[in-house]
């Protein structure tokens, strides 16, 4: 058994990437959160945060469905 160890390296690097990815988007989804929230208390109004959240948390799960499709086809 031969093992290609470029290959194998080049997963590893990508999926660290994506999973850093995702994890900075998440953050970036729950900062918007925690902005909306503190907006709110001051009688404010941060409806471009929920917004921002929002579209970080669907292009999580759009990552995360797209994995999913790339494991099952």
């Amino acid at each position: 058994m031969k093992i290609d160890w470029e290959a194998l390296g080049s997963v590893f690097g990508v999926s660290l990437v994506v999973t850093v990815g995702l994890v900075a988007l998440f953050t970036l989804g729950i900062m918007g959160l925690s902005r909306q929230e503190r907006a709110t208390a001051q009688g404010g109004s941060a409806a471009l945060a929920v917004t921002g959240a929002y579209a970080c948390f669907a292009a999580c799960a759009a990552a995360v469905a797209y994995g999913i499709y790339l494991i099952v086809a």
